[in-house]
């Protein structure tokens, strides 16, 4: 598991989990443009069972009290163990496919409900995507 909070478990808002190193690197690019990756934990997958993820989210939530999972693949062993949490866990909210736009916007939001940012950060983040070209 590879772990950053920043300043504290307390000021955590969401998880963010995905493959490799691909939640580091998007929490990371947050603290760069904004300084505010205190707001998001990072779970790498990296070696762990299914099992092994879906309890450590859930430790995770426990710990911080974040009410808002980002993960990388909508198919993916985190948005499955993700789901499932979120099957049995009232107001927590799943949100995957997730990018840098969408983490900034919800940063952002500090002042309405996880629920509200997550939703809201969704779209920013689905707006953010463009094809150039032919």
């Amino acid at each position: 598991m590879n772990e950053e909070t920043g300043g504290g478990p307390a000021k955590a808002r969401a998880i963010v989990v995905g493959h490799g190193e691909f939640a580091a690197g998007l929490v990371s690019a947050v603290g760069q443009i904004c300084g505010m990756a205190d707001k998001l934990v990072v779970l790498s997958m990296m070696g762990m069972t299914p099992e092994d993820i879906e309890n450590t989210i859930r430790e995770q939530l426990a710990r911080t009290g974040a009410k808002v999972i980002f993960t990388d693949l909508p198919a993916g062993s985190a948005t499955i163990a993700a789901r499932r949490l979120v099957k049995n866990t009232p107001g927590l909210v799943l949100v995957s496919g997730v990018n840098l736009a969408t983490l900034l916007d919800f940063v952002f939001s500090a002042d309405v409900s996880p629920t509200e940012a997550a939703r809201t950060a969704a779209e920013r983040g689905k707006a953010s995507l463009i094809v150039v070209g032919r």
